[in-house]
């Protein structure tokens, strides 16, 4: 059986799913050589869409600023390489808060309102999606304060988590979904964003990043 397929159908792992949901990181030296492996072909595939996945981005992030007048940040999993084959893209900006009725009405005629989400415990984030090249993109519009340590999660995300424990995130993350255990998968989404940033409650978006 090809990757290919073992990647299409249900997969047989050699890992404790539940262990790893417990203790909320895969560490790749525990995986065993062949889950390696598979686990390394699963995120290369998913690299292959880089190159058209940053146009979109590309595109998106000049349709933003020229709508808002800021410059947005990728703030989600194609940004930090944990994607899967169904993800959208997520994109941030930092916005005064008092300015937010004004937001929404330069925005309405561009995207559709998802609504108002807790990002700390005191402070939220308004939602918006529209699609660029038939990806879906989602852009969420921060606090300026919070916009700036979401940047500086991001950049330590960037700088400290290694090209393998991206991988073995991804592959905990396609089991996850692929053995339909929704609300694990979705907590696993946050996990990363969760290590680095605690304070942030990064809910989900949607279901298929």
């Amino acid at each position: 059986m090809t990757d290919q397929a073992i990647f299409a159908g249900e997969p047989t792992t050699s890992l404790d799913l539940d262990a790893l949901m417990v203790t909320g990181w895969a560490v790749p030296e525990s995986f065993t050589a062949e889950e390696l492996r598979l686990a390394e072909a699963f995120w290369q595939a998913r690299r292959t869409e880089d190159t058209r996945l940053l146009q979109v981005r590309a595109t998106a992030a000049h349709l933003v600023e020229s709508w808002t007048g800021h410059t947005p940040r990728d703030v989600g999993s194609f940004g930090i390489q944990l994607n899967l084959e169904t993800s959208d893209l997520d994109l941030g900006i930092g916005y005064p808060v008092a300015g937010r009725e004004e937001l929404i009405a330069a925005l309405t005629p561009h995207t559709a309102f998802k609504g108002e989400r807790f990002t700390r415990f005191t402070t939220t984030r308004l939602v918006f999606s529209f699609e660029v090249d038939g990806v879906e993109i989602d852009l969420s519009a921060l606090t300026e304060e919070d916009f700036v340590v979401a940047c500086r999660m991001l950049d330590e995300i960037d700088t400290g988590m290694s090209r393998d424990e991206r991988i073995a995130h991804t592959w905990v993350k396609h089991l996850l979904r692929a053995t339909d255990r929704t609300r694990e998968y979705a907590a696993w989404k946050l996990a990363t964003y969760s290590r680095y940033c605690p304070e942030f409650n990064w809910v989900p978006i949607s279901e298929s990043a």
